[in-house]
């Protein structure tokens, strides 16, 4: 099988992003404060960051400026992706992106990867298609992982989850050079997988709006079904009444999915971590994504 062929820095980077039992990755985005306002109060954000990192989450995703008030266990033992851009809500419009970050700072901040969110159909399309294209470009440079949030959003776009409309967003962000397209689910395990194989880069899902217990778990075993690379879930678990709990729930139905998932009080424990199969994981073939 073909393999996805990266610098040693960037092969390494994306190990550390993908949990090496299962060849998956399981990314918990905390950068809606830029967007939205606080997700939580200040200590109870460190407390979610701990909690992700201490029950399975693989990878937490930033804004720059939060990276310094993340405790000292989640920089060692999770990794971290800095978010390039952002917009507030109360923008103009709130489709737009605009650059916040570089990827040398990424490397200064000690991040693992860096993250861009690009709105296909947005009136700023453009622009974020040129910020795309030279983070990437950037990334080669430094040896960073680039993954690609590109939704189609905008006054063009009426289905965003439309299966053709993520096909075209997943092979945008692989056609600008993304090491991991991050797109809308489909809603279906049977058109996510043929996005999948559209793609020729690994593709992570976008969470959305929170649901809970039996239809998280669902959600997440569609996107194993498909043979997506991995699930990106923010509000699902911060603000989930139990973020260790949900954490622990997502985590073993994405990396343990013979494990019977669907809820309660007996949550399974994760299976031992193999180092041997790290950087086989790092570089997905086509089956894996």
């Amino acid at each position: 099988m073909e393999v996805v062929h990266h610098s040693p820095g960037k092969s390494l980077r994306l190990s550390r992003l993908i949990n090496p039992v299962s060849g998956r990755t399981f990314v918990v985005p905390l950068d809606h404060s830029v967007a939205d306002g606080p997700i939580a109060s200040a200590p109870a954000v460190r407390d979610i960051a701990l909690a992700v990192s201490r029950n399975g989450g693989d990878a937490l995703l930033v804004h720059k400026g939060r990276m310094r008030f993340l405790p000292a266990d989640v920089l060692r033992g999770t990794a971290l992706v800095l978010h390039l851009n952002g917009i507030t809500r109360h923008a103009p419009d709130a489709n737009a992106k605009v650059r916040l970050a570089e990827v040398e700072e990424a490397l200064e901040l000690g991040a693992d990867a860096v993250s861009i969110h690009i709105n296909m159909g947005s009136d700023t399309e453009a622009e974020q298609l040129g910020d795309l294209a030279r983070a990437a470009d950037g990334c080669t440079r430094w040896g960073l992982p680039l993954i690609a949030m590109v939704y189609p959003r905008g006054p063009r776009m009426s289905n965003p989850t439309d299966p053709d409309l993520v096909a075209h967003a997943a092979n945008l962000a692989a056609d600008l050079g993304a090491d991991i397209a991050k797109v809308p689910y489909t809603g279906s395990p049977v058109t996510m997988a043929e996005v999948v194989r559209s793609c020729p880069i690994g593709i992570i899902t976008a969470g959305g709006a929170p649901v809970g217990g039996r239809q998280l778990t669902q959600t997440v075993s569609d996107v194993v079904a498909s043979g997506a690379l991995g699930v990106a879930m923010g509000r699902n678990v911060w603000a989930s009444p139990d973020v260790a709990g949900t954490v622990r729930l997502v985590a073993d139905a994405l990396h343990l999915p013979s494990v019977d998932c669907t809820g309660g009080d007996d949550i399974p424990t994760r299976a031992p971590v193999r180092p041997d199969r790290a950087l086989a994981a790092a570089s997905p073939t086509p089956a894996q994504t």
